[in-house]
């Protein structure tokens, strides 16, 4: 199946609320779903036998933010963060790219991590690639069964993949530079 009919299948199923737009032109087309849809439309891709998308490669989260402010004028994105969802259905042979997009802090309150939905109860691997995206990130996903730091002591402060990350200058009386 197609990128397009996948697109269009969801598109049936779920709704234009549910599942946004798809781009076709980029070197690895994507589909865009709604943060709140997700667990849906990740069980219907992973249980609909037309699909059959049993395998989670990976999924990694991406800070779309400027920080310096003469660049941001440039930039071209409003400050977001993503969820990328690299799917395979090994019984089609077939992949698929899905992505959530979210504003960079829950509520626009600064501080405040965004959420996404757990996938790791339909992909289990889902769990390691959550607390990966969660630690350098700092993307809550709700409803994991165990979301701590994996690469990150568990009192380190902060996301170091997070644009405006400042590392600290000692951590815990070791000069870092």
């Amino acid at each position: 199946m197609t990128i397009e009919q996948v697109h269009a299948l969801l598109l049936e199923q779920f709704g234009a609320e549910a599942v946004g737009e798809r781009v076709h032109q980029a070197t690895d087309p994507w589909i865009k779903v709604a943060a709140d849809r997700l667990i849906e439309v990740g069980q219907f891709l992973h249980d609909d036998e037309r699909l059959a998308y049993d395998h989670l490669n990976d999924l990694c989260g991406a800070d779309y933010f400027e920080p310096d402010e003469k660049k941001a004028a440039k930039f071209g994105h409003e400050p977001h963060v993503e969820v990328v969802y690299h799917l395979t259905s090994m019984t089609h042979r077939v992949q698929l790219k899905l992505k959530v997009v979210v504003p960079r802090w829950k509520n626009d309150q600064q501080g405040q991590l965004p959420e996404v939905p757990s996938v790791s109860g339909i992909w289990g691997i889902a769990n390691w690639h959550e607390r990966e995206a969660y630690d350098l990130v700092g993307i809550l996903f709700t409803g994991h069964p165990n979301l701590r730091r994996i690469l990150c002591p568990e009192d380190w402060t902060g996301h170091a993949l997070r644009k405006d990350y400042e590392f600290p200058l000692e951590y815990h009386g070791v000069r870092g530079r």
